[in-house]
């Protein structure tokens, strides 16, 4: 929220530097995030009155204007704006004036003509982004008095970031009441009067949503004129604080929201059919809003409306319809007090953030709204002239919210910001902040205005009295802890470490959302079931993730979409699935891949990744762990079917998966090139086998190599776990070292070369034992793959 320093100061006008207001505010919680001039800096330029206009004598476009800038004689201005004309008054840079961007202003002459001066738009004077024409001033705006002065420009926009808990400083006066209450000084808030009633119209009201709306007000004006000029004042207060000037009405709305925090709006009164009611709408009723945005509503999203028809989305935005405009000569101003519980969460399901959500959202002072429409009446007819009735106010007071009092316990109170306060000082704080406070023995029973909808518990109090009080001012102690270091344990690997490894292999840490897209979601899993978000950020964030393996897509795609050819990227984290009907949180550690297998280089040739590059860096992981696993050939629905491995535990349990993207999806979510992925469960992929020493053997190792004929579908872990299987001590280490086919190996078979290494701990081995090893193993091949010796 940005304000005016100046207006903020006609409340209350401390006497310290902007830089100390700032600071003041900052550490009582209101956070300032950017202090700016209101407009650039320039010199020179005063209030100047156009006194008669010729036309250029070569120049279509151009007049030569007698201008009164308060010296002896009129100056000769040569100008070009449209509605330059006598009696006008506007900014005028004489001789000498320096203009935003070192714009110097000298004497010339236009087309032969001399001028002496130039007449300022808005835009020149550094006040927009884009002017029309002359900036026009009041007509009794002081001739030759500097501009600067005038418009009281030697001021700032401050921009205050309001946690969500603060709604009572979304306004001026809200921002004033913190500074008086930290500066202990008096508050001056502007008195309100009751306007004159001058007619007795008044429209009936109906509120059938009395939990939603417990406070509705509204009030006939009749005989207003909107072409009327919204007053320079209004206007530039509105501009310091982010708001362009759009119409007398609106422009009153927007200030009395700006000043008081409390929104209103204008219906044009001709426009509405009988009284106005406020109900929920009707399962798909239709309103167009003042944006031109098209809603449909449903039964849970509050309106107000007339006998025909929805006129506005209640405490979000207008209708169209009844909008005010140009012509509009009578209105129906409301001001309504809506519950936080109604407004919340309803303009973003629209994709709508207003002003008026924003603080309907966060809770306004349910007892401000007789005084914000008795200001904005006044202002109304103040600029737009007209004819105000009596208000109409319909209240359900069993549904405001309660103001229940506080016990605050002077020992917590001691105890929690480590220092004790004298009982005239905390009620002074309270009392300041607006509370009413009574003593007890033990503390004090301490209620809250309306205004605050974030004081409900002891702690609230306290925080109170601490950020009044001054943090810095809070007695500063070193805690003393005694703490004890937990002993590692050595059979749960450390999860950093694997993250270690995987970027030591060239992957980069991900983090991505636990919600996905749901069309994505259904297509990398469509079988599995997923729970949707009631109130998802977007559209694209809507259901939660059952794979990490859509985000890290997501992620992937956006790099290769940004020239980035190579992509190794890994994520740990939940995953959602639903299982026997409940949804489990399951801890995972995810990963891809894509592009070249290694970077660009001159030592190797250039080649794709592909199943065993990933392949490799899986098993890295569990070389880690000292663990067991096996890759075993299964389809997965996200896989390609003929590069998909389920990863197994010695024991059967499922790791995880391993494989290339299906090609279909490869095509569906828009890549160029193979993506590989992995995927594990954290809690199996870290348990770790405890070390145990193994002494070196004194006696000398024995390698036998051999070369086998086995069926092209036997795969190198059949091979593997049958060798395995024979629970050989003396057997070492057997590897496969290579794979051949052609020209000796009938079709359907392969070659696989096996080496089998054998140690003895106790002895040399002999050639006899050696020969009884190996071909018990072969025994064990034969009938377990079918294998045989080859020739």
């Amino acid at each position: 929220m940005k304000i005016s320093e100046t207006w903020l100061r006609t409340y209350v006008n401390p006497a310290i530097s902007t830089d100390e207001l700032v600071a003041q505010i900052t550490m009582a919680g209101l956070e300032v995030d950017a202090v700016e001039p209101v407009a650039a800096q320039f010199s020179g330029v005063v209030v100047g009155e156009v006194l008669e206009t010729e036309q250029h004598p070569d120049a279509d476009k151009l007049r030569v204007c007698k201008v009164n800038v308060g010296e002896t004689e009129p100056l000769q201005i040569v100008c070009g704006a449209a509605n330059v004309r006598p009696g006008l008054k506007i900014p005028a840079s004489v001789i000498g004036a320096v203009l935003p961007g070192d714009f110097k202003i000298k004497k010339s002459k236009l087309r032969g003509v001399e001028s002496f001066g130039m007449l300022c738009s808005a835009k020149e004077l550094g006040l927009v982004a884009e002017a029309e024409g002359l900036m026009e001033l009041p007509a009794d705006a002081p001739v030759g008095t500097d501009i600067r002065d005038y418009l009281q420009l030697n001021d700032n926009s401050i921009e205050v970031d309001l946690t969500p808990n603060r709604a009572d400083c979304l306004s001026v006066e809200g921002v004033a009441r913190e500074v008086a209450v930290l500066n202990q000084i008096v508050l001056n808030v502007p008195t309100i009067e009751p306007v004159a009633i001058t007619h007795s119209e008044k429209l009936p009201v109906t509120v059938e949503a009395t939990k939603a709306c417990p406070r509705y007000l509204g009030r006939l004006i009749s005989g207003v004129n909107n072409q009327a000029q919204t007053p320079l004042w209004m206007q530039e207060r509105l501009r310091r604080s982010g708001l362009r000037s759009l119409s007398p009405l609106v422009d009153v709305t927007n200030y009395v929201l700006l000043e008081l925090g409390q929104p209103l709006h204008v219906f044009d009164a001709a426009k509405l059919a009988g009284g106005i009611t406020v109900r929920y709408a009707t399962n798909g009723e239709i309103l167009e809003l003042l944006n031109g945005q098209t809603v449909m509503f449903d039964e849970k999203s509050l309106v107000i409306a007339d006998d025909e028809s929805a006129l506005a989305f209640a405490g979000v935005m207008g209708g169209s319809y009844s909008a005010v405009h140009q012509d509009t000569q009578s209105v129906f101003l409301e001001c309504a007090f809506f519950t936080p519980l109604a407004i919340a969460g309803k303009a973003r399901q629209f994709g709508l953030h207003t002003d008026s959500s924003h603080r309907f959202e966060r809770g306004v002072d349910f007892e401000l709204q007789n005084r914000a429409i008795e200001r904005a009446t006044q202002l109304i007819l103040d600029i737009c002239g007209g004819q105000a009735g009596d208000i109409t106010d319909v209240t359900s007071v069993a549904e405001l919210p309660k103001r229940e009092p506080i016990a605050l316990r002077e020992t917590k109170l001691t105890k929690i910001l480590g220092m004790s306060f004298a009982p005239e000082n905390v009620s002074g704080i309270l009392e300041r902040l607006g509370m009413k406070v009574a003593a007890q023995t033990d503390g004090w029973l301490v209620t809250p205005p309306s205004f605050r909808f974030d004081i409900a518990i002891e702690a609230d109090l306290i925080e109170e009295i601490a950020r009044i009080y001054g943090y810095n001012n809070l007695p500063s102690n070193q805690i003393l802890a005694r703490s004890s270091l937990n002993q590692a344990t050595e059979t749960v690997l450390d999860l950093d470490r694997v993250k270690d490894l995987l970027v030591d292999c060239g992957y980069q840490e991900a983090i991505t959302y636990s919600f996905v897209d749901e069309n994505l979601q259904k297509a990398i899993a469509p079988s599995a079931e997923f729970i949707r978000l009631q109130n998802p950020i977007s559209a694209d964030l809507a259901v939660m993730r059952t794979t990490l393996w859509g985000g890290l897509l997501t992620a992937a795609l956006h790099n290769t979409n940004r020239q980035q050819t190579r992509v190794r990227l890994f994520e740990s984290g939940l995953r959602f699935v639903q299982k026997d009907g409940e949804t489990l949180q399951e801890k995972m550690l995810a990963g891809l891949a894509l592009g070249s297998a290694w970077n660009e280089q001159w030592g190797e040739k250039e080649r794709p990744v592909d199943f065993y590059d990933v392949k490799a860096d899986v098993e890295a992981m569990f070389v880690l762990t000292g663990c067991e696993v096996q890759f075993v050939a299964v389809s997965h629905e996200t896989l390609h079917p003929g590069q998909s491995a389920k990863i197994l535990t010695e024991n059967g349990e499922v790791i995880g998966w391993l494989g290339m993207l299906h090609p279909n999806l490869e095509q569906q979510l828009g890549f160029e090139t193979p993506v590989f992925l992995f995927e594990l469960s954290q809690d199996l992929l870290l348990q770790k086998q405890r070390a145990s020493f193994k002494p070196l053997s004194k006696f000398p190792s024995v390698r036998r190599d051999l070369a086998l004929l086995v069926k092209e579908e036997v795969n190198a872990g059949d091979i593997i776990g049958a060798i395995q299987s024979c629970s050989e001590p003396l057997l070492q280490e057997a590897v496969i070292f290579d794979v051949y086919r052609g020209k000796g190996v009938e079709d359907g078979y392969k070659s696989v070369a096996l080496s089998l290494v054998l140690q003895n701990q106790a002895q040399t081995l002999t050639d006899t034992e050696i020969d009884a090893i190996v071909s018990t193993f072969l025994e064990t091949l034969t009938v377990q793959t079918g294998a045989k010796l080859r020739d």
